[in-house]
């Protein structure tokens, strides 16, 4: 799952490596128009819906310009500043780096005024016919860099936000055996332009409960602004973020299932920032709605750090949860 090519919209080859695993798991599954990946276990209770989303944050080409540069836009959030001398890499084999623009350069722009119209993508192509021979309009490249392990127990890599949750959800459905709850894994789409994956996977299904997994900023590094949660301390049981207020019978049930099954967690305020648990919580008329999150450091560069166990244990809550019925 790591290294499958999955931008936000572009996610076919996450979902058909995910299937291909999940299959030995579940009874059934589907996907739908916006090409989230719905896993079934059948059962005879009420419908509890677990969410990942598959897409990654990207690079759309928009333009060519003179000696073969190409400009770029967002997919999903990303801060332009920080982004000169970034690989990246395109599903077709192109690569390239992005690097800041010269006049951004001298007009002394700050870190919340440089946009992405500052940065330009260099192709290596030597004209503008060459470039458009490696590219085109809404061509939408990703990060280039390998997953790798650091220290005892981090996983560093580009991806983790959201492939380490996709991962986990996995790990969960092997874990859980019988549910006296009908069960639904879903992987969804476009979570970084605007929850959109969810949004048509929760309307369809009309789950009775629904929970999200994801990543969370740790606050335990100088890069971030102090916080509660830490990489180490287990999975974040989330209480609020800035899109969401969880249902407060949904985190007490996360709660109690990490206590009762010795599961080590954190509660989790974020300042800013959302997941899919905020379009599955307005579904219809209306579903109660938790979200379980994986502590991360970097989230949005090409440094994302979480550490393994968080996950592992992440993967558990969510099987203990699977296993009661709700």
């Amino acid at each position: 799952v790591a290294g499958a090519f999955g931008p936000s919209g572009r996610e076919d080859a996450v979902r058909e490596t995910i299937a291909e695993i999940a299959g030995a798991y579940i009874d059934d599954v589907t996907t739908d128009a916006l090409g989230n990946l719905i896993c079934r276990k059948k059962g005879a209770g009420k419908k509890l819906l677990f969410a990942a989303h598959m897409d990654v944050i990207g690079f759309m080409v928009t333009h060519f310009e003179e000696n073969g540069f190409v400009g770029v836009v967002n997919v999903g959030g990303h801060t332009a500043c920080r982004l000169s001398g970034k690989r990246v890499r395109f599903a077709g084999g192109a690569r390239g780096v992005l690097f800041e623009r010269a006049e951004s350069k001298l007009a002394g722009k700050t870190a919340g005024e440089s946009k992405m119209t500052d940065v330009y993508l260099d192709l290596g192509a030597a004209s503008e016919e060459e470039a458009r021979k490696l590219v085109r309009v809404g061509d939408i490249a990703v990060y280039d860099y390998e997953a790798r392990t650091m220290g005892s127990d981090c996983l560093l890599s580009p991806y983790c936000d959201n492939l380490a949750s996709c991962a986990a959800l996995l790990c969960t459905m092997s874990q859980v055996e019988h549910s006296p709850n009908d069960l639904y894994f879903v992987f969804t789409t476009q979570e970084e332009v605007g929850l959109n994956g969810s949004k048509t996977a929760a309307f369809a299904i009309a789950p009775d409960m629904a929970v999200a997994i994801d990543l969370t900023r740790a606050g335990d590094c100088p890069a971030t602004a102090k916080g509660e949660v830490k990489l180490g301390g287990g999975p974040a049981v989330k209480v609020k973020d800035s899109s969401v207020i969880c249902t407060p019978a949904v985190v007490e049930l996360l709660r109690r299932t990490a206590e009762e099954n010795q599961i080590p967690y954190q509660d989790e305020v974020l300042l800013a920032g959302g997941t899919d648990t905020f379009s599955m919580l307005v579904s219809r008329s209306g579903v109660p709605a938790g979200c379980i999150s994986i502590p991360g450091r970097y989230i949005h560069s090409t440094a994302e750090t979480i550490s393994i166990k968080d996950a592992e244990q992440a993967a558990k809550l969510l099987a203990c949860t699977a296993a009661k019925e709700i």
